[in-house]
């Protein structure tokens, strides 16, 4: 069995500009993909289920680092929390771990001690994203939901759920499956937009959410849910 896992996606949630960029550019040094969001209102223009850690301050200038961490882990139970903050006295602490925060760093934090943090996070995170993936059996092309039904996929279908696994942030642009799909089958933009269409039908009726491939406007589609292949 083989996890198609790309390198953890982080979110850095800070509103101080260049503490933002300093921390985004030291993750991505350390293989990471890091991006960087200045207040809670920009997540709502995200996949945020793609998310595996979020760092998030807690004095934001809309909604708070409690209410937004609340708010996550209601939706994606299982990403990480790390709150990054000012606040030292122990019940803020208190308080940041009941909303839901994995670990809790008083600024200033050094990088090392941030990146040891991510690491003991991505151990627990790797074990949970195997057990909640789907799973695609390549010798029958059965795909298992995350609850356990099944449903066959014909070549086409397994091609694109495998090709966006295995890009990054799980996206594609158009004509980058239309590539990778002339490889199985002659195939034009509304024929792919058929496919996909039946693909997601296919994902509905095993248990998954209609926006498992979610669409991109005007640019491609990308995979909302992690993946394994065997």
């Amino acid at each position: 069995m083989v996890a198609i896992m790309p390198p953890l996606k982080i979110v850095v949630v800070e509103d101080h500009d260049a503490l933002r960029i300093v921390t985004v550019d030291m993750l991505q040094q350390n293989d990471y993909e890091a991006v960087g969001i200045s207040c809670a209102e920009d997540l709502d223009e995200m996949c945020s289920e793609l998310a595996d850690i979020f760092i998030i301050d807690l004095n934001l200038p809309d909604e708070d680092g409690i209410s937004l961490t609340k708010r996550i882990k209601k939706v994606s139970p299982h990403v990480g929390i790390i709150m990054a903050t000012a606040r030292d006295k122990l019940e803020d602490k208190i308080l940041g771990y009941q909303s839901g925060a994995d670990i809790y760093l008083p600024k200033p934090i050094y990088p090392a001690e941030l990146l040891a943090a991510i690491s003991a996070l991505s151990r627990r995170i790797e074990l949970e994203k195997i057990k909640h993936s789907l799973v695609l059996e390549h010798a029958s092309l059965l795909l298992k939901s995350r609850e356990g039904n099944t449903i066959r996929l014909n070549n086409t279908e397994a091609t694109i759920l495998l090709a966006l696994a295995r890009a990054k942030q799980q996206q594609l642009e158009y004509w980058q499956l239309i590539d990778v799909l002339n490889c199985v089958e002659p195939i034009s933009k509304s024929n792919l937009e058929v496919k996909i269409y039946r693909l997601r039908q296919k994902l509905i009726e095993i248990g998954e959410d209609k926006n498992a491939i979610r669409s991109i406007r005007k640019q491609g589609y990308q995979l909302c849910i992690p993946l394994i292949s065997n």
